[in-house]
């Protein structure tokens, strides 16, 4: 199974107000193992970055003023994304932001079908704590001593973290089903291919052990288990 793990950093909260994103970072997973594959993106916002924003994560106006516009990389994206799950911590709040940038470009919004939000996923499994990724790493064990601001990449990665945790744990991304086990589904067995086959033991008692039992039973007074 395929996702994509993502997240965005903005000028803002809200792109109906004129806010744009400025960054995207995805990591592929593949069946809850991280692929290797990313994609990672700065863009000019053509607009001014308010003192609030730059201050969580720290993209100025000077980094951005070279950076491509959304519209040249747009295709890249969704090549990169194509049709998998998408991931996001608080997934509506990136999901506006991607859907109004391909909007500007005269482009199909990405379906909200596709959305996992991990703060409704924490909230299942953790009601009543806290939900911040920060808490999240915390809670998991997860190292984000490198994390002295936001950045969409070093996010994603940090979530994809946490998304294994909330869906149960790094068991699932085991190949537990490995080169040298296949199941064979008729018996539902799991077996060795590197040891041969044995046939099972035959378990029943011998005339020696139930005669042994009997007599046993003969000593006790009243026994539960004698009749029948």
């Amino acid at each position: 199974m395929r996702e994509i793990i993502f997240d965005t950093e903005t000028t803002g909260f809200d792109p109906k107000s004129g806010d744009r994103m400025v960054e995207i970072g995805c990591i592929e997973m593949i069946n809850r193992v991280p692929s290797g594959a990313t994609y990672h993106a700065y863009f000019n916002p053509e607009r001014g970055m308010p003192a609030e924003a730059e201050a969580v994560h720290g993209l100025s106006d000077a980094f951005l003023a070279d950076k491509p516009l959304f519209s040249a990389c747009a295709q890249d994206f969704l090549d990169f994304i194509g049709d998998a799950p998408m991931v996001a911590h608080n997934a509506g709040f990136d999901f506006n932001f991607i859907n109004a940038e391909l909007a500007l470009c005269g482009l199909e919004a990405v379906s909200r079908d596709r959305m996992v939000d991990t703060v409704a996923l924490a909230k299942q499994r953790h009601p009543g704590a806290k939900l911040s990724l920060d808490a999240l790493c915390t809670r998991y064990g997860i190292d984000r001593s490198h994390r002295t601001k936001h950045g969409a990449l070093l996010d994603a990665e940090l979530l994809a973290q946490v998304y294994v945790e909330l869906r149960g744990g790094r068991q699932i991304g085991l190949g537990l089903v490995a080169e040298a086990h296949e199941i064979v589904a008729e018996t539902k067995v799991l077996v060795r291919k590197d040891r041969p086959f044995r046939q099972p033991r035959p378990h029943a008692a011998t005339a020696e052990e139930l005669a042994t039992h009997a007599a046993f039973l003969k000593s006790v007074d009243a026994p539960l288990w004698g009749e029948g």
